[in-house]
């Protein structure tokens, strides 16, 4: 039994995520809303730009990853198959942080984000006039296949959210935990001895987003074509 199992313990607050990942979780949120309903009004100068913001934003994720908190870290919610197995048939997770199951959801995500991103770049519009910043690099016939992927990537991305919501809703009424509390406060209730969590200093987190944001930029506006 670990610390965090004690039945007689009394609860604390734990302080588990950074600002930095919860800004990036929000802000993501916002911009992929913002991404669907800039493509639904064919407001696309406004699509392309919410895509460079999704872009900038997914770069410092992945950067924060290795370099961040620790919980916010791959190493510590990216787990094997045998951990996520064990956790599939009942054992609770030992990390603050993701579950097993929660910390692949989360590759899952960034790995449909980095491929909608591709495909948003080099995607052409049905008449030609309208495409991303790359899409010179490939012919028309390619540019329409990666407009349609770049359709369907998204609608499987839609869905992905919508289990993602329902799996937040499963731990708030049937396991009694307040994953979205979490996520806005940065703190969850602990039974028991709280583990010491390593946090990165913020200005490390804006230095690697500015990072991020400038390097998007260059590539867009060096390389890209609007």
């Amino acid at each position: 039994m670990t610390g965090h199992d004690l039945p007689d313990a009394k609860p604390v607050r734990l302080r588990i995520w950074d600002a930095p990942t919860r800004l990036f979780h929000w802000t993501l949120v916002l911009l992929i809303a913002a991404a669907w309903w800039t493509a639904e009004e064919r407001m696309l100068d406004w699509h392309r730009l919410a895509g460079y913001c999704i872009a900038a934003l997914l770069l410092f994720r992945l950067i924060w990853g290795l370099v961040g908190s620790e919980t916010a870290r791959f190493s510590s919610f990216v787990h094997g198959p045998m951990a996520v197995a064990a956790y599939a048939r009942g054992r609770r997770a030992l990390s603050p942080g993701h579950n097993p199951l929660g910390g692949w959801s989360v590759i899952a995500l960034l790995g449909l984000l980095c491929i909608q991103l591709v495909l948003g770049t080099l995607a052409v519009d049905v008449d030609g006039i309208e495409s991303g910043p790359f899409s010179y690099l490939v012919d028309f016939d390619t540019g329409r296949a990666a407009a349609e992927w770049h359709e369907l990537i998204f609608n499987i991305l839609l869905g992905f959210i919508a289990l993602h919501v329902a799996a937040v809703f499963f731990y708030l009424f049937f396991r009694r935990e307040n994953l979205i509390g979490a996520m806005i406060s940065g703190s969850r209730k602990w039974t028991g001895d709280p583990p010491v969590i390593r946090f990165a200093p913020l200005p490390l987190a804006f230095a690697v987003m500015l990072s991020c944001a400038l390097l998007v930029w260059i590539i867009i506006s060096w390389w890209g074509r609007a």
